[in-house]
């Protein structure tokens, strides 16, 4: 069975916290779990946020740049904006349904 491209699965909330970081431009991943703390209040783990950033390359919605100073910075893709963007309209879709229903009960 073939999954579907833009099914970002079981890791969808790093996946979602990396690329919307990477949103503002490229970021190294200690950077990454800062922007993502101070936007979110989520703290990533390393070992969370690594392995999320190698299936995100693995899928080619980011993309290693050369390494600066001993660390190496990703950037978002053409194709990870895509995903992205799908994937936070189907929230929004989710989120504006559960605060509609919220009000109503």
């Amino acid at each position: 069975m073939r999954k579907n491209r833009l099914d970002l699965g079981h890791f969808s909330d790093p996946s979602l916290l990396i690329l919307s970081s990477l949103l503002s431009g490229p970021r190294h991943g200690y950077a990454m779990m800062t922007d993502i703390y101070e936007f979110s209040g989520t703290r990533l783990e390393p070992g969370t946020l690594y392995g999320a950033i190698t299936r995100l390359e693995q899928r080619g919605w980011i993309e290693a740049l050369p390494t600066e100073e001993r660390r190496r910075p990703y950037r978002i893709t053409a194709a990870g904006r895509s995903a992205l963007s799908e994937q936070l309209n189907a929230w929004n879709r989710v989120i504006t349904t559960g605060l509609q229903r919220l009000a109503t009960t």
